[in-house]
């Protein structure tokens, strides 16, 4: 654990891969995460974890059962647990996630877009 600042527009930089989550951060047990968007990631849920979804450049659409919900630059949106959900980007967007540090990202839906051992930058 680091007590310097995070330059997220550095740690943005390190990386090109998509649906990849990079770890950045870490507090009571959570993980801040940095994140590349583009296109349709999966339906799945998590059953004992909420995430936040920070967007810090572009804009993508979560997607929920009964309705979609845009999230713009400077906004976020919390997806509570056990609630199902896709997030879609239609132009690649730069996404901070909060989220426990035992998240999955592909949530109950597994498969081949789960990241196992995520990377640390």
């Amino acid at each position: 654990m680091t007590r310097d600042k995070v330059n997220l527009a550095q740690k943005l930089s390190l990386f090109d891969e998509r649906w990849s989550p990079k770890v950045v951060g870490e507090l009571n047990g959570q993980h801040v995460k940095l994140v590349k968007l583009l296109g349709e990631f999966v339906w799945h849920h998590h059953d004992e974890e909420d995430e936040l979804f920070l967007v810090v450049k572009g804009r993508f659409r979560m997607e929920y059962r009964d309705r979609d919900v845009l999230v713009e630059e400077g906004e976020f949106v919390v997806v509570p647990r056990g609630v199902e959900h896709r997030p879609v980007a239609d132009e690649e967007a730069h996404v901070m996630l909060f989220e426990p540090a035992s998240t999955v990202n592909t949530g109950n839906a597994g498969g081949g877009m789960t990241v196992a051992g995520l990377d640390r930058i």
